[in-house]
């Protein structure tokens, strides 16, 4: 299983680590963030993050078991009048650790806050359409793919499509009742 803490400076060095190229960085970080990845980004990422009435909410990813940091994942545009949020920044970062559900139990995490402690009622991501895994796993948590943004973004000399996906509160109630 796994743990959700804030995400703090003493986390970065290992964040940017994990992010060793310029299509990796966009797939994890979008176009907020320029490759390579540093302190001075990252403090900008965090600034205003991980307070109460905070838009963002930044973790991240503990083995409960042996108590290493294995991912990251964030919960931004958290908007309390609408109670709607977006989920980003999905990492599993420590490469031994992927493909072993580690994402799935992250998701289910980023969601217990949404849902549970924030008391939203929609959250959405965006993913690029050819990361199958990623889309299995939202889709195994019950994410619904709402549209495909074709070529959304560019990349050297190609073009991303990235779906659109969401879940709302009674669909992820149906979820936890599984």
């Amino acid at each position: 299983m796994v743990e959700l803490k804030y995400f703090e400076c003493s986390d970065f060095k290992q964040l940017i680590n994990w992010i060793d190229s310029p299509a990796f960085l966009l797939q994890w970080g979008g176009p907020w963030f320029d490759y390579p990845l540093n302190d001075t980004q990252l403090e900008k990422y965090i600034e205003n993050a991980n307070t109460e009435k905070a838009e963002t909410m930044v973790y991240k990813v503990i083995d409960n078991e042996t108590g290493v940091t294995i991912g990251h994942i964030s919960l931004r545009e958290i908007d309390r009048k609408n109670k709607s949020a977006r989920v980003g920044k999905v990492l599993v970062g420590d490469k031994n650790t992927r493909g072993k559900g580690i994402g799935q139990q992250m998701i289910k995490e980023i969601l217990k806050i949404a849902f549970d402690e924030l008391q939203l009622h929609r959250v959405s991501l965006g993913i690029f359409d050819f990361n199958v895994s990623a889309i299995a796993c939202y889709e195994k948590a019950g994410f619904i793919k709402e549209g495909l943004l074709r070529d959304s973004k560019k990349y050297g000399e190609e073009y991303w499509s990235l779906w659109e996906m969401s879940i709302l509160e009674n669909e992820w109630l149906k979820t936890k009742n599984v």
